[in-house]
């Protein structure tokens, strides 16, 4: 996405001069007559889209001093370059004073306008990124730091909110990879804890041997190795928040011991003679069911209950499509490399990003993003995620027709609706991973056999079998999909 300039000057031909150089240098540029119309520009519904202003000084209804000013109120960080024909100093002191970040005099060169536009762009974005790593080092993160706009976020941020106002615990369930410790460090950050320690444990990586050590801590010569006094996770969260995350992969014993740090606000460090007290706000999370780990006995039903206090579930990506877009361009801005125009994501990136079932969730959407931006080629990337989709489509149909093969000859699939209807099925992922496989290749039936890892022949096959028609690719590789009507059996 091309970074937005606004240019502001009361001469018409300097604006048509400067939104020329701008633009050739792939920036998108929008302009104004004066100073009001500007402002109007800037606070309006498409302010926000704006990503630098270049302002004359002189102008007859407002100066550029008073834009500035103005500017600042309401907006203080939008990044402002002066242009004037007045070249003093006098000029310049006085412009940096009123909030300008650079100070061109005309007639300032094309060359020159885009180096000055980079490096305040360079400076913006590094400035935010600092800005939010500084928030995140000092655990002040909260809930309008992240970027979402799905009805289904925008419920988990107000039970998060509602979270932060308590010291109960709380359970955040999800998949993979769908940000689950993002929003336990805006839970600690809109809190009364906010600032204080968050301590995050990975309670999966942890050796089995050297849990209880990590988390309640040892003293000195309590066992083999132990040459110091060591203070557990739990005494570096005091007056803080400790966030163990993959809770379900602690082992029933140390759930016991656990469960009594969780009950008494003590812990045992090994080895000591008398527990610690501490004064810890406790966030667990977890991607599996630990309902059902219960029932099977592999999870402490009482440590459970006492955990699953406040519940929030995180949609994995594929369910809030409202969010991939704007999550798309947020880390898009945050990955490129400051002052240097953006790779646009074409329609057809747009639809298959739409499409697709990111089963890394946030972080594999991440990962597409930065390699959109090492590459450069929407369309390159539209394919492998396409190809990612077909492949998945024809291994969950393999699955299907293992799991339905019967047993032995005596059992009929004809009397069996159930195993009707599982063949029906089949047969519509198996078209449905041809066709896309067809669709991305733009109907080349060898590139498409090769994506989908099958014999050329034994796809021509498969294609007659299905019903799926032949035709020449059109423009929109979507119009070249015209599969004919499947009998009700598939045969």
């Amino acid at each position: 996405m091309a970074q937005t300039i606004l240019v502001v000057d009361d001469d018409p031909v300097q604006r048509r001069l400067l939104e020329a150089a701008i633009s050739r240098g792939g920036m998108n540029v929008v302009t104004a007559p004066g100073g009001q119309p500007a402002l109007d520009l800037i606070n309006g519904p498409r302010g926000d889209q704006i990503t630098l202003m270049l302002l004359d000084l002189v102008m007859p209804d407002m100066d550029g001093l008073e834009v500035l000013t103005k500017l600042r109120a309401t907006n203080p960080d939008l990044p402002v370059i002066v242009l004037t024909a007045k070249g003093g100093i006098d000029s310049a002191v006085e412009a940096m004073r009123a909030g300008a970040n650079d100070f061109l005099v005309k007639p300032a060169s094309p060359e020159r306008i885009a180096v000055s536009i980079r490096n305040q762009l360079k400076i913006g974005t590094l400035s935010g990124e600092v800005k939010h790593l500084k928030k995140k080092q000092d655990n002040k993160l909260t809930f309008d730091d992240l970027i979402a706009t799905s009805l289904e976020m925008k419920q988990v941020f107000r039970l998060g909110t509602r979270a932060a106002q308590s010291e109960i615990p709380v359970l955040i369930e999800g998949e993979s990879g769908a940000g689950k410790e993002l929003i336990a460090r805006a839970i600690q950050g809109t809190s009364a804890r906010a600032g204080r320690p968050f301590v995050t444990v990975n309670c999966g990586a942890i050796p089995e041997n050297l849990i209880e050590s990590i988390l309640f801590g040892h003293e000195k010569g309590s066992f083999t190795g132990a040459n110091d006094k060591h203070l557990g996770k739990f005494q570096e969260a005091d007056g803080g928040t400790l966030f163990l995350d993959e809770i379900g992969e602690v082992r029933l014993d140390m759930q016991v011991k656990l469960l009594r740090a969780l009950q008494e606000g003590e812990v045992d460090p090994v080895g000591s003679k008398r527990p610690v007290k501490v004064d810890v706000r406790i966030i667990a999370a977890t991607n599996r069911d630990l309902g059902a780990m219960v029932r099977e006995g592999v999870f402490r039903e009482d440590l459970y209950y006492r955990l699953n206090v406040i519940n929030i579930h995180i949609p994995p990506l594929r369910e809030r499509g409202q969010d991939i877009l704007p999550m798309a361009e947020y880390l898009m801005k945050r990955h490129a490399t400051p002052g240097t125009a953006l790779p646009v994501i074409t329609p057809d990136l747009k639809r298959t990003m739409m499409t697709y079932s990111w089963p890394g969730n946030v972080r594999e959407l991440e990962n597409v993003v930065r390699k959109l931006l090492i590459l450069g080629d929407a369309d390159l990337i539209a394919r492998e995620l396409q190809g990612k989709t077909t492949r998945r489509a024809l291994l969950a149909s393999s699955k299907m027709e293992n799991s339905t093969r019967p047993a032995s000859n005596d059992y009929a699939v004809s009397d069996s609706p159930i195993l009707e209807q599982v063949t029906k099925a089949k047969h519509l992922a198996e078209t449905d991973a041809i066709l896309a496989a067809l669709n991305a290749t733009r109907w080349n039936r060898k590139q498409a056999a090769a994506l989908l890892k099958v014999d050329y022949k034994a796809l021509l096959y498969k294609m007659k079998k299905l019903g799926v028609e032949s035709g020449p690719p059109t423009s929109d590789p979507a119009e070249a999909v015209s599969p004919k009507k499947m009998a009700a059996g598939g045969d």
